[in-house]
């Protein structure tokens, strides 16, 4: 394993992160402020707790996972299509690395980036709301495999996209409406029968839903199941990147 080749590339991602700190962290940090100020504020004094948990402190799980969707894809998209747009991708391709590498160091520096915040969002909601988290280890967990996942998925969107609009698209219209019917601001158990069932074909009710586990032992389905989902979602994305990249889909024509 090309170990020199890979820290190469995940050094590089991550200094980019420094050269751009407000957008990476401040804008996530402070955007995530708001709706605990918003949601925490004007609906949690209307509802008074879900599952004997306080509103503003029920969201919280559902505001860092949000955040970490929607920081692992951007992270990881533009991270591949930028070599793609200036050319120096044929440079990586062609090095003495395999593909697996390629995207366990790109993956990796997009993932790192996405917990990062994700932890400070953490400690921010800290300072709004009193909150618990009943199992840190699985909160970890969970943590870790949905920036992965979904860093693998924004790399997906990188080397399909063929313009920066592209890189948008996606997440625009169809993550984040998903992170928003996902069980991020409520319980899927509060809906009616007909859209309950439809809320269990959107992953991110599995993602969010382990994820809350974690803090406050309450959760909408199984942790095991959230968890199942979760790797199988992860599993699927690996397969298709490491299609895209053997097949040179977008990169050799």
């Amino acid at each position: 394993m090309n170990l020199r080749g890979m820290m190469a590339i995940y050094r590089f991602e991550m200094a980019r992160t420094g050269r751009t700190l407000i957008q990476s962290v401040v804008s996530p940090v402070l955007s995530t402020s708001l709706y605990f100020v918003v949601f925490g504020g004007a609906i949690g004094s209307r509802i008074t707790d879900i599952d004997g948990v306080p509103y503003g402190s029920f969201i919280v799980p559902g505001l860092i996972m949000m955040s970490l969707l929607q920081l692992s894809i951007s992270n990881a998209s533009f991270a591949i299509y930028f070599p793609k747009f200036t050319g120096t991708i044929y440079e990586i391709l062609s090095a003495p690395i395999s593909y697996f590498e390629v995207v366990c160091a790109y993956v990796g520096a997009a993932a790192t980036k996405a917990i990062i915040v994700g932890l400070i969002i953490l400690a921010t909601a800290a300072l709004f709301v009193p909150m618990r988290i009943a199992h840190p280890l699985v909160m970890v967990l969970f943590l870790v495999l949905t920036a992965i996942a979904f860093s693998l998925f924004g790399f997906i969107i990188g080397l399909w996209a063929d313009g920066f609009e592209k890189l948008q698209l996606v997440p625009l219209l169809i993550v984040t409406p998903l992170a928003f019917l996902g069980g991020s601001f409520y319980s899927i158990q509060m809906l009616p029968p007909f859209w309950h069932a439809v809320s269990l074909f959107n992953p991110v009710v599995y993602l969010v839903s382990g994820f809350r586990w974690a803090f406050y032992e309450t959760s909408d389905v199984g942790v095991a199941i959230s968890l199942g989902m979760t790797l199988l979602f992860l599993l699927a994305c690996l397969g298709v990147v490491m299609w895209m990249l053997k097949t040179g889909y977008k990169l050799k024509n």
